[in-house]
């Protein structure tokens, strides 16, 4: 397919023309809200904020296959070229994770992201966000079709206070269904 061709639109379960607005929509909220803060120009160019995406949770209904690991590589390189943040490299996460023994849900413990936290800075990669990114889905079923809405959410934390911000994105999708 040539770069101007439309995505092809998956006929029983979702794809790019699901996925890639809903990334595109939702990220770009959150990175817009988070760069919207202006620095005198005596300070000079604040360093860009560090953040430790550990990865994509799927409550969805649909099995994401690979698509599970484009998501993840598609949000990673929009965070990097936002300018707003440095992206942690996510083999260090996995490294991380590995090391401690601990799952993403889990670091919203105090011991366990504080265990996590050290390992990350021993590896000379301290954070001071981490994202989190969910994605849901609802379905509706009718006589001869069915209706999905895809909801991707993205929860950026500060490690520091704690505080979250929440992004999300939704996007509708009908599948016809044929009897023989």
């Amino acid at each position: 397919m040539t770069g101007t061709q439309k995505d092809a639109s998956g006929a029983t379960a979702a794809g790019t023309e699901v996925f890639k607005p809903i990334i595109d929509d939702a990220l770009g909220k959150l990175l817009a809200r988070q760069g919207g803060t202006v620095t005198p120009a005596s300070a000079g160019q604040p360093a860009p904020k560090r953040i430790c995406f550990v990865g994509l949770e799927n409550k969805s209904s649909e099995e994401l296959g690979d698509f599970k690991d484009q998501i993840v590589q598609v949000i990673d390189t929009k965070i990097n070229q936002s300018g707003v943040f440095q992206q942690i490299s996510g083999r260090f996460v996995k490294a991380g994770l590995e090391a401690t023994r601990l799952r993403p849900d889990q670091l919203f413990l105090p011991a366990n992201q504080r265990v996590f936290i050290g390992v990350m800075e021993a590896q000379g990669q301290p954070f001071d966000y981490m994202l989190f990114a969910t994605l849901t889905s609802g379905t509706t079923r009718e006589a001869n079709s069915t209706q999905k809405n895809y909801l991707l959410t993205l929860e950026l934390v500060d490690i520091k206070s704690g505080q979250p911000d929440k992004e999300s994105a939704e996007i509708r999708k009908s599948y016809r269904t044929s009897r023989w």
